[in-house]
């Protein structure tokens, strides 16, 4: 496989909510299916930097280091007895219009561009994103250095999945593998999840604004490589083909 993006990201806060898997399943790329943990279908808010960002080895001016907020959902494809544990975007969101529009309109993506800050210390991460009259915010306080999770662990489930699959409609299905190592976690305290998820990503979303998450975690992040991707074809039934 080709390398397409290496960069390193840093300071993830990861906010997990479990969901009914009714709301996710019109989502799954074909060839694929929701990945589950001890029985129960995740949805995931992270915000994170992304930092020293190469496309195919280079440096783009203005483009090199930025925040990004994605809601992400979870599955898996077999493959020759290989079970290829995956990631979903419902909606990515970056400050850069270019990215946003390059990853939407070239690869499929859900990008789209909202003006976008962030705060970083040893003790405190934050990050916020805003458009028009919608106003997000995420913070966390650092806690204990945890290291990397067990395996079979719900903090190893989050984390470690190491494929992504782009629905591109009609049968169609954009596959890429992510390459980093094992990622360290810190506890987390006096979390901030203030969010208007109707707004941001939906209305179905919408009831994630009451609902208590599953659990708030915080990675250190690593240097991240992302090869390019291949599209793989999927036998739809007559009537999805439309």
């Amino acid at each position: 496989m080709k390398k397409f993006l290496t960069a390193r990201w840093e300071d993830l806060i990861m906010v997990n909510y479990e969901v009914d898997p009714s709301l996710l399943a019109p989502r799954v790329p074909a060839g694929t299916e929701l990945d589950l943990h001890e029985g129960k279908c995740f949805i995931s808010l992270v915000g994170f930097m992304f930092l020293d960002t190469r496309v195919m080895g280079f440096l783009i001016p203005l483009h090199i280091n930025f925040e990004e907020v994605n809601l992400r959902f979870y599955v898996k494809r077999e493959v020759d007895g290989e079970t290829r544990r995956a990631v979903c975007f419902v909606k990515e969101i970056v400050p850069r219009f270019a990215i946003a529009s390059v990853a939407r309109f070239v690869y499929g993506e859900p990008y789209q561009c909202w003006k976008m800050d962030h705060s970083r210390t040893e003790e405190t991460v934050s990050y916020s994103w805003s458009r028009g009259t919608c106003s997000n915010r995420l913070t966390v306080d650092r806690g204990d250095h945890l290291g990397v999770p067990d395996e079979g662990s719900h903090g190893e489930f989050i984390i470690e999945h190491y494929w992504g699959y782009t629905d591109r409609g009609k049968g169609h299905v954009d596959e890429y593998r992510v390459e980093h190592p094992k990622w360290e976690l810190f506890s987390v305290k006096n979390e901030v999840i203030d969010v208007d998820f109707g707004a941001t990503y939906g209305g179905q979303f919408a009831f994630l604004n009451g609902q208590k998450p599953f659990s708030v975690l915080l990675a250190n992040g690593s240097e991240v490589t992302v090869y390019k991707g291949v599209r793989i074809e999927v036998d739809l039934p007559s009537e999805e083909l439309g």
